[in-house]
C-alpha cells in the first residue's frame, strides 16, 4: 500500500473510532439527585445499590455514580428587574451578593456564575466567571423598569447553558409573573430540560394572601422546578432570603450524580424520555428531572 494510502486509511479509522466513541458518550444520561428523609434533612450517605432508575418505565443499571459530586457548576442567576420588584431590589440584591460569596467560598474553584436581568428584556451582564467582583459590580447598576420577560430569560440562559460542562442550575428571583416574553411556558421548559439545567425559583412575594398575586406565575415556575429537579423557595426579605440562598448551596453540594446508558427501552415517537428516580427505602424522597430528550422513532 502506498504511504499516502496508509496514511489515509489509518485517519479514517481514527475518526470512526471515535465517532463511536462520540455516539457512546452521547447516550450516557446524567442525573442529579438529591435525597431528604420525612425530616427535610438532606442525606447524603447513600450508595450507588440504594437507588432505582426507570427510563420510560424500564429499569435501568447505574453505570457511573457519585456521592456529592465536585463536578464543577455553570450557574445562571436570573434577577427579575420588572417594575413590580423595584422597591424589593435593593434587599435581593444584597442577598445575591452573599450567595455569591458563599458560593465560591466554599465550592470548586471551576464553578461559575453567569448574571442575567430581565425586564421587558433580557440582559446579559457577566457571562460565566469564578471573579465574584465584577458580577457585584453589575448587580448594583440594575434598575427595575415596567414588563417581565422571565420565559424569554429562561430560554435565552438555557442555550448559553446547553454547551457548558458540569452541573447546570438557573437561580430565578422574581415576583412570579410573565407579561413581555415572546417565548411561552412550554418552550421555556423544553429549553431547560434539553439543556440538563435544574431551574431554583427564589420567589419574594411579599403579599401574604391571594389577591393581588400572580398565582399561574408562581404555579408555573413550580412545575418547571419539579421537572428539572430543582426546588421552589418563598421566602420574605431579610433574613429568610438568606436562608433561601442558603439551602440551595446545600443542595448543590449534597447531590449524587447517577448516570446510565439506556436499555431496553422501545422506540417511541416522542423524543423525551419520562425518568423515575426512587431509593429502596420507601422513607426517603428523592428530587430529580423528570425526563430528558432522546432518540425518537422514525
Amino acid at each position: 500500500m502506498l504511504p499516502w494510502l496508509k496514511a489515509v486509511s489509518a485517519g479514517l479509522a481514527l475518526a470512526a473510532a471515535l465517532g463511536a466513541q462520540i455516539r457512546v458518550d452521547v447516550r450516557l444520561v446524567r442525573v442529579l439527585a438529591t435525597v431528604k428523609n420525612p425530616a427535610g434533612e438532606l442525606v447524603g450517605a447513600l450508595n450507588k445499590e440504594d437507588f432505582e432508575i426507570q427510563d420510560n418505565g424500564v429499569p435501568q443499571q447505574i453505570a457511573v455514580f457519585e456521592r456529592q459530586t465536585e463536578q464543577p457548576l455553570s450557574v445562571a442567576m436570573m434577577v427579575d428587574a420588572s417594575g413590580s420588584t423595584a422597591k424589593d431590589l435593593k434587599y435581593e440584591v444584597d442577598s445575591v451578593v452573599r450567595f455569591f460569596k458563599a458560593l465560591f467560598a466554599e465550592g470548586n474553584p471551576k464553578d461559575t456564575v453567569a448574571l442575567y436581568s430581565f425586564n421587558y428584556q433580557v440582559t446579559l451582564h457577566n457571562f460565566f466567571t469564578h471573579n465574584q467582583a465584577p458580577l457585584e459590580h453589575s448587580l448594583r447598576t440594575i434598575q427595575g423598569e415596567a414588563g417581565t420577560s422571565l420565559y424569554d430569560a429562561i430560554f435565552f440562559a438555557s442555550r448559553e447553558l446547553e454547551a457548558r460542562d458540569g452541573r447546570k442550575v438557573m437561580v430565578i428571583v422574581t415576583d412570579g409573573g410573565d407579561t413581555t416574553s415572546v417565548k411561552d411556558f412550554h418552550a421555556a421548559l423544553d429549553s431547560a430540560q434539553l439543556a440538563n439545567a435544574s431551574i431554583y425559583p427564589v420567589l419574594v412575594v411579599p403579599i401574604t394572601n391571594d389577591a393581588g398575586r400572580n398565582l399561574g406565575g408562581e404555579h408555573a415556575l413550580t412545575t418547571m422546578a419539579l421537572g428539572t429537579g430543582g426546588r421552589v423557595f418563598q421566602p420574605t426579605l431579610g433574613p429568610a432570603l438568606d436562608t433561601a440562598f442558603s439551602d440551595i448551596i446545600k443542595d448543590l453540594r449534597t447531590q449524587y450524580l447517577l448516570a446510565y446508558y439506556p436499555k431496553d427501552v422501545p422506540p417511541t415517537k416522542n423524543r423525551f424520555h419520562r425518568l423515575q428516580v426512587r431509593t429502596r427505602r420507601p422513607d426517603l424522597r428523592v428530587t430529580a428531572r423528570n425526563g430528558y430528550y432522546g432518540e425518537a422513532e422514525h
